[in-house]
C-alpha cells in the first residue's frame, strides 16, 4: 500500500505557473515531478480558483458562483417537491373531526354499512 504524498502550496503554485507560462509541457512536468496528469490538471483548476493563495481568475470566480447557485436551486427544488407532496397527502386524507373532506361527502357515509343495517 502506497503512502499518500503531500505537496506544499508553494510547490503546487510553482508547477502550475510553469505549466501556464509554457516553459514546459504537461508530460515533461509530470515526469520531472513524478505526478500524474490528472493531479496536474486538478492543481491547475484549483489555481484558477485562487486556492493557492493567489488571485482567482474572474472566469473561475463566476464559475464558482454559478455552481453555488445551482446547488441552492437544487436544494430549494427538493424542498418544494417535499412540501407539495405533504400538502397533497394532507388534502387527500379524510378529516378527523367528522366533517367532509374537500373532495366528497362525509367520511362516515362512504363506509357502506350503517349502524342500522
Amino acid at each position: 500500500m502506497r503512502n499518500q504524498r503531500s505537496f506544499s502550496l508553494e510547490f503546487k503554485r510553482q508547477v502550475v505557473q510553469e505549466l501556464l507560462s509554457g516553459e514546459s509541457r504537461p508530460a515533461q512536468l509530470c515526469r520531472r515531478h513524478n505526478i500524474g496528469p490528472s493531479l496536474l490538471y486538478h492543481w491547475k483548476r484549483q489555481y484558477s480558483r485562487g486556492k493557492f493563495e493567489n488571485e482567482p481568475t474572474e472566469e473561475a470566480a463566476l464559475r464558482d458562483r454559478v455552481e453555488k447557485l445551482e446547488r441552492l436551486v437544487g436544494k430549494l427544488t427538493l424542498e418544494n417537491e417535499f412540501l407539495k407532496k405533504g400538502l397533497q397527502s394532507s388534502l387527500s386524507q379524510p378529516r378527523r373531526n367528522g366533517k367532509s373532506s374537500p373532495g366528497g361527502g362525509p367520511s362516515s357515509a362512504t363506509s357502506g354499512g350503517g349502524v342500522n343495517s
